[in-house]
């Protein structure tokens, strides 16, 4: 699946193209499912910070069977992974950095697999590193029911805290509920509904996705010693933060750009991914996956994303 022009999600077709052989380094991969992420639609419009030219093949994680692997390598052909990349892998079969390619526990199936990389381990820095979260505090999650918001609220509940997720739709807030959120507030007013739920002390940290107009008052929402974690802007806009209210009340807010300190270390991402798996393996972690889609409508899955309409994720299925 390609973007021939940037035009949009309409502006995605289906092309023949040569299978990719194997580079030096690389797996070559059979992909069952790919996971499709809010970038994706950014790239159709060449609105991301990594612009290739047309023609170019989406999608940047998937699930498959490795085919091919180099001589020595940790994996073997038949081997089930997840693999992620800045692009390419809304095809049949894709060779990646053998870095990139992780193990996909026989107990999360091929589709669920695919939404792993990008989402859960960005929830693990988010919560573990740049937040430093410990099992009993509280979180807000702001868009708790999107591909990053489950992600984050089922890890942080699975790390023994409190979840408060916000949500624009009751169906929405069931979601969040399905993922492990405690409670759910809505979009309008979360501020005085958080501070009910927790007794008026406010939250320890924010998950904070969206950007946009919440970012006020999800500052006002924090403890003292709270922290506010910039994961994105799917809102649109970029706030910005007035540095006295840092002041008043001692919280921080803490950018969150897990690509670019984790692909830089080696070792990193494979540490992140063993952290993860005993909790794939018990099925704390399993995305919640709201629509499925062939290959060959990848312009319908990325349109229902930029339509706003999406909860957990969308993948296709190869």
């Amino acid at each position: 699946m390609q973007v021939v022009e940037l035009d949009g999600p309409s502006a995605v077709r289906v092309n023949d193209v040569e299978p990719p052989a194997r580079g030096a380094g690389e797996v070559l991969i059979d992909v069952a499912a790919a996971g499709v992420n809010f970038p994706d639609v950014l790239l159709t419009r060449g609105q991301y910070q990594y612009r290739p030219e047309p023609p170019f093949t989406l999608g940047s994680e998937c699930a498959g069977t490795v085919r091919e692997a180099e001589p020595g390598s940790r994996f073997a052909p038949g081997d089930r992974v997840v693999a992620f990349t800045m692009s390419g892998v809304f095809a049949e079969t894709v060779s990646v950095p053998e870095s990139t390619v992780l193990p996909l526990p026989d107990e999360v199936g091929f589709a669920e697999g695919a939404c792993l990389p990008m989402n859960y381990l960005t929830a693990h820095f988010t919560l573990e590193l740049r937040g430093g979260l410990k099992a009993g505090e509280t979180v807000l999650v702001q868009g708790a029911a999107g591909g990053v918001g489950t992600a984050v609220v089922q890890l942080a509940a699975a790390l023994g805290a409190t979840v408060i997720g916000v949500a624009s739709t009751e169906a929405k807030a069931e979601v969040a509920k399905r993922a492990g959120a405690a409670h759910t507030v809505g979009v309008d007013g979360f501020k005085d509904a958080v501070k009910e739920i927790t007794g008026g002390a406010g939250v320890d940290m924010v998950v904070d996705p969206v950007g946009g107009d919440r970012f006020t008052d999800s500052l006002r929402s924090l403890a003292p010693l709270g922290r506010l974690m910039v994961v994105g802007f799917t809102a649109g806009d970029i706030p910005t933060v007035k540095v006295n209210r840092l002041l008043l009340n001692n919280i921080d807010v803490r950018g969150v750009g897990w690509g670019a300190y984790a692909l830089a270390r080696d070792g990193f991402v494979g540490a992140e991914w063993d952290a993860l798996v005993p909790h794939l393996r018990s099925g704390a972690l399993l995305p919640l996956i709201s629509e499925r889609f062939g290959l060959d409508d990848a312009g319908s899955a990325l349109s229902r994303i930029d339509d706003r309409v999406v909860t957990g994720k969308v993948v296709l299925e190869v």
